[in-house]
């Protein structure tokens, strides 16, 4: 299963699935996006990724922002993307809001609508909002398209979706093992690739996958956790494997964030939805009121006995820039070391390798911690 090899042959698999589905493709930027809304209308929900590559006009529409919004709007421009017939764009980070108004503003001729979805999502009126939200772009898509979502095109979408997110949290309990038999790299090439899939068929390989972790032997790594930004590919994790270290687990938005909650099934379809993206793990944007965020990286950190963490901030990500301070208090209360970094359009391999080097030979046996201290011990 070469997931990696998935995830860089998107745009020709999102063709052919044009081709032999006659269906259309619509573009997201953020994890909040309903799709099993676009799946129940017969769309193919593509995300939209960024490259680690040098950009040569973003610059005239986009000025100062994060490397992977410049990309975004550096591919759109370039037509990289012509197979998609349209975006949705829903509240979060407004760098993203940026690459939407940039795609949408030179191609009139998309599909194009803004989904709102409450920053206080635990408001008394939020899921009621939402609900409202997702009505109008249900009617929004039954225009566009000429077809009826229908309840029952709803209930399979939920029940493909809750599928795809069971298997994936399956897999994720694999990596709690003593010697994981998946690598971090891995994981997040499978989590990039199931976000520009067909979720029907991306769950015929996970269980496949599935079946071939059963006959794999684990190793013995430094258990390393990933906070941070979103990421859009896997060379961080890579680089930490060539070290001796493996990401165990991960609070990213398209990381754990994106599959940990279910959809549960009630009547009303369109709140089952509302409740469930209002009820996910929350970005630090979502997370203004309460602050769960900090306790859940620590609830993570214990459940998947990490041995340290890395926070890998995006330059100009202010979400994370504002919320970081709250993850590094409960870091250092709870004893867990960490190493905090910032990266741009690409990682600098030889400063980057260098640091998490130190970092990773002071979490060794021996030195902060005893030898097999999360191994699991019989009397």
């Amino acid at each position: 299963m070469d997931f990696k090899e998935l995830v860089a042959g998107r745009h020709e698999y999102a063709k052919a699935w044009k081709a032999r589905k006659g269906g259309k493709v619509i573009g997201w930027f953020e994890t909040y996006f309903p799709e099993e809304l676009a799946y129940a209308a017969g769309l193919l929900p593509v995300r939209i990724l960024a490259e680690h590559e040098p950009d040569i006009i973003s610059d005239k529409w986009i000025y100062a922002a994060c490397y992977p919004v410049k990309d975004m709007a550096n591919q759109l421009l370039l037509g990289r993307m012509d197979y998609i017939d349209g975006f949705v764009n829903t509240e979060g980070c407004q760098w993203m809001f940026n690459v939407y108004e940039v795609a949408t503003n030179n191609a009139p001729q998309l599909f194009k609508h803004y989904l709102f979805l409450p920053d206080y999502t635990e408001s008394k009126s939020s899921k009621d909002v939402l609900r409202s939200e997702l009505d109008v772009l249900k009617t929004r898509f039954e225009e566009w398209l000429g077809v009826t979502i229908t309840d029952e095109a709803l209930d399979n979408a939920i029940e493909v979706y809750n599928k795809n997110r069971t298997l994936l949290r399956t897999i994720c309990e694999l990596r709690r093992a003593d010697k994981p038999v998946i690598l971090g790299s891995e994981f997040m090439n499978l989590l990039l690739a199931d976000q520009v899939m067909d979720k029907a068929e991306m769950n015929v390989i996970l269980e496949q996958f599935l079946a071939e972790l059963q006959a794999r032997e684990g190793r013995d790594m430094v258990r390393l956790m990933l906070i941070g930004s979103e990421t859009w590919d896997s060379k961080l994790e890579e680089l930490i494997e060539s070290l001796g270290g493996n990401v165990v687990i991960d609070e990213l938005e398209n990381g754990t964030n994106y599959f940990w909650n279910n959809i549960y099934p009630q009547e009303d379809r369109l709140m089952a939805i509302s409740l469930r993206y209002l009820g996910r793990n929350n970005h630090p944007v979502k997370d203004s009121n309460w602050r769960r965020r900090p306790q859940r990286i620590f609830e993570l950190a214990e459940d998947y006995f990490v041995d340290g963490a890395i926070i890998a901030k995006q330059i100009y990500c202010h979400p994370h820039g504002t919320d970081n301070y709250e993850v590094w208090k409960i870091l250092r209360e709870r004893n867990i070391q960490y190493h905090y970094f910032e990266r741009d359009m690409t990682v600098p391999k030889e400063e980057t390798q260098l640091h998490l080097e130190a970092f990773m030979n002071m979490l060794r046996a021996g030195i902060t911690r005893l030898v097999g201290w999360h191994n699991k011990i019989e009397i």
